[in-house]
């Protein structure tokens, strides 16, 4: 499940840069609170800092409740686990195509914006042409609520970030 909800973060990371009030940005990065809640109402919390280039670079850095990093560029993925000295190798069913997200997102609002991924319907909502939350359900009825803080949008951020480097002692998984 946690993966299946990392596909979705990345398709929505690249969304975070959709709608038409903020579609210049060329990145993005915040802190987050990231909230699960599942059919049956048990709840696990995130949090962590987001990287996001305009170039299909994505750097998720969980800090609790576990160290994990999740690197994504356009259609592969790794997602590196510090504690488990682990790093999973995944190729993505299809590339991020930026271009294609940031056309999907429609204003509901004066400060909502609404775009649909693989039948997720996401909400984002802004304040001073800001990213401050992203709300959806996804595909196993888990209700995620994604707010950020911290936030600084066409800033520059350097590609050595959004490299990873496995360490010797680690295990590598492909799937």
């Amino acid at each position: 499940m946690f993966y299946k909800s990392l596909i979705f973060l990345a398709f929505f990371s690249i969304t975070c840069i959709a709608s038409s009030d903020i579609r210049n940005l060329d990145s993005f990065k915040a802190s987050f609170t990231q909230v699960i809640t599942s059919s049956s109402k048990n709840v696990i919390e995130y949090k962590g800092e987001v990287f996001i280039k305009k170039s299909g670079k994505i750097l998720w850095k969980y800090e609790t409740p576990v160290v994990k990093n999740v690197y994504i560029n356009n259609d592969f993925a790794i997602v590196d686990e510090p504690e488990l000295e682990q790093a999973i190798f995944t190729q993505l069913d299809s590339e991020i195509n930026i271009i294609k997200l940031l056309n999907s997102s429609k204003k509901s609002s004066e400060n909502n914006y609404i775009t649909n991924i693989d039948d997720v319907d996401y909400l984002i909502k802004t304040s001073n042409d800001k990213i401050q939350e992203i709300t959806y359900k996804d595909k196993l009825e888990n209700s995620v609520d994604i707010k950020f803080s911290n936030v600084v949008q066409n800033s520059d951020i350097s590609d050595e970030i959004f490299k990873f480097e496995v360490p010797d002692s680690y295990d590598i998984i492909k799937k």
